[in-house]
C-alpha cells in the first residue's frame, strides 16, 4: 500500500477499507508477523539515526543528545515487546465456578483491527513510534498520522517507515487539521491520540459516533511539591532536568513548584544556579537548549511572563522561536501563568505554609498527568500519594516515571484516558476475549426446562 502524503483530494476511506481487508486475512494475528514488524522498527531506529537527528533538529532545534533521548527510550520500549510478546499472547487460564463444572475457562488477547494513531509534535519520533509499536505487537493494522507541526519528522517517517514495515498493513498519512478531521469521520477499531485536551475532546466526540474506544494521552499542570526535609541542591538539579528538557515542551514536565516557605529562598538560589550551570548566561547560544515549536506558541508564552517577578530569564526572540529558560517567583494562584498548562520553559515558584496547603492547592485543580514530591519524610510521601490523584507520581525526581516500560503511563480525568508503555500498550490495542468450553460427557438435566418446584 502506498503512503498517502498530504492527500489534497481526500479519499482516505479506501485506504482504511484496504487495511481492514488485509486484517481480516489473519496475517497480523501471527506471532512471527508481529515480531518482524518490531524488528523492522528497531532497524529503522538504528539505520536512520542521521535522518532522525536531522529532522528533529529542523523541527525543534534538538541536539544529538536530545535526539538520542527520543531514540533510546523508543528502542527500549520495542525490546520490551519483543522479549515478552510470546508470553503476552498466551491464553490466560482462569478458574471456573462449581456451578459450571466441568468446564475450562480462559482469556484470549486478540487484536482490535485497524487502529488510528495521532502522533505529537513535541517528541515527534518517540510519541509516534511507541504507540505504533504497541499496536503492531498486539497484531493490528495501523493508520499513522504524524503531527504536521513537526513537518520534517512527519516527512521522514512517511518516506522511511515503509522501507522497514510491511506497507500492506501500515499506512502513514501526512497532512494538517483537514486530514485529521477526515480520518476522524472514518470507522476505526481504536483511536490513540497524544496532545492537548481541546483536540482530545474533539477526538472523543468523533469516536462516540461509532462507539470507538480511545486512548487519550493529554497533559495538564503537573505540580512539584518541595517539603522542607528535601535535599535542596539535588532537588533543584532534578527539577531543572525535568523542566528545561525540550524547552519545557514535555507533557510531564514540572509545571509549577509549591515549596514550603522555610526553604523557599534556598530552593530559588539553587534553581537559578542550576540553570546557569546547565545552559550558561546566554542559553540562546547553547545548542543544548531547544526552541519553541512555532511563533504562535512563543507569543502565548510571552503573555505568561507578566506573572510574579522574573528571577532569571525572561528574554524572548520571536523570530528565533526562542523563550529563555525562566524562573518566576512570588507567583499567585490566579496569575496568567497558572491558568493553563505552560508547555514551555517557564517555571513558576509558589511558596506554601505546609505540605497540607500544597495538597489542598493541587486538589483544587484538574487532575494532572504527573506529580512530583521531594522529601525525606516517609509519612509525607505516603500522605501525598494517598490524598492526591494524578496520572503518575515520581518521588525525588521529575519525569522518570515515564521511562520505565514496566510502568503503565497515562492520565486521569482531564489529563487523559487509558494507558500505554510495555504490557499496557499491548493491552490498550487488544481485546480480552472470554472463552468458556464445556465437555459433552456431563450434561445435568437441572439446567434445562421444565423447571418444576423441586428442580
Amino acid at each position: 500500500m502506498e503512503v498517502a502524503i498530504e492527500n489534497p483530494c481526500g479519499g482516505l476511506g479506501p485506504i482504511v477499507d484496504e487495511l481492514r481487508t488485509k486484517f481480516n486475512e489473519g496475517t497480523t494475528r501471527g506471532y512471527r508477523w508481529r515480531q518482524r514488524q518490531l524488528t523492522g522498527l528497531l532497524k529503522f531506529l538504528y539505520k536512520e539515526q542521521k535522518s532522525i537527528q536531522a529532522a528533529l533538529r529542523e523541527d525543534l532545534s534538538k541536539s544529538k543528545a536530545d535526539a538520542t533521548g527520543e531514540i533510546a527510550p523508543t528502542a527500549m520500549e520495542i525490546l520490551e515487546y519483543k522479549r515478552n510478546l510470546k508470553r503476552w499472547m498466551r491464553d490466560e487460564r482462569v478458574g471456573t465456578t462449581l456451578l459450571l463444572a466441568p468446564a475450562r475457562s480462559y482469556v484470549r488477547s486478540e487484536p482490535l483491527g485497524v487502529a488510528l494513531i495521532f502522533g505529537a509534535w513535541n517528541y515527534p519520533l518517540h510519541l509516534t513510534i511507541t504507540p505504533l509499536a504497541g499496536a503492531l505487537a498486539a497484531g493490528n493494522c495501523v493508520v499513522l498520522k504524524p503531527s504536521e507541526l513537526a513537518p520534517a519528522t512527519s516527512r521522514m517517517l512517511a518516506e522511511k517507515l515503509p522501507q522497514y514495515l510491511d506497507p500492506d498493513y501500515v499506512d502513514v498519512v501526512e497532512g494538517g487539521a483537514d486530514i485529521a478531521e477526515e480520518l476522524l469521520e472514518l470507522d476505526f477499531d481504536h483511536i490513540f491520540y497524544t496532545g492537548n485536551g481541546a483536540i482530545g475532546s474533539r477526538v472523543m466526540q468523533a469516536a462516540a459516533k461509532s462507539l470507538t474506544p480511545v486512548t487519550l494521552e493529554l497533559g495538564g499542570k503537573s505540580p512539584v511539591i518541595v517539603e522542607k526535609t528535601a535535599d535542596i541542591q539535588t532537588t533543584a538539579k532534578r527539577i531543572s532536568f525535568g523542566k528545561w528538557a525540550n524547552a519545557g515542551q514535555t507533557c510531564v514536565a514540572p509545571d509549577y513548584v509549591l515549596v514550603e516557605k522555610e526553604v523557599e529562598e534556598d530552593l530559588l538560589r539553587a534553581l537559578k544556579q542550576t540553570l546557569l550551570d546547565f545552559y550558561g548566561p546566554e542559553p540562546q547560544k547553547n545548542r543544548a537548549f531547544g526552541r519553541v515549536v512555532n511563533q504562535r506558541h512563543v507569543e502565548r508564552l510571552k503573555g505568561m511572563l507578566s506573572s510574579g517577578r522574573i528571577l532569571i530569564g525572561g528574554e524572548v526572540d520571536v523570530a528565533d522561536n526562542y523563550v529563555a529558560p525562566t524562573i518566576l517567583r512570588d507567583v499567585r494562584g490566579d496569575d496568567p501563568v497558572m491558568q493553563e498548562e505552560i508547555f514551555g520553559p517557564i517555571l513558576p515558584v509558589l511558596p506554601v505554609e505546609s505540605v497540607e496547603q500544597a495538597i489542598r492547592f493541587v486538589n483544587a485543580r484538574p487532575k494532572p498527568l504527573g506529580l512530583y514530591l521531594f522529601t525525606k519524610n516517609r509519612a509525607v510521601e505516603r500522605d501525598v500519594i494517598a490524598r492526591t490523584s494524578s496520572g503518575g507520581v515520581c518521588i525525588n525526581h521529575a519525569g522518570l516515571q515515564i521511562v520505565n516500560p514496566k510502568l503503565p503511563f497515562g492520565g486521569v480525568g482531564a489529563s487523559g484516558m487509558g494507558a500505554y508503555h510495555g504490557k499496557a500498550s499491548f493491552e490498550a490495542f487488544s481485546h480480552r476475549k472470554s472463552v468458556l468450553k464445556k465437555p459433552f460427557f456431563f450434561d445435568p438435566a437441572f439446567l434445562y426446562p421444565k423447571f418444576k418446584k423441586r428442580k
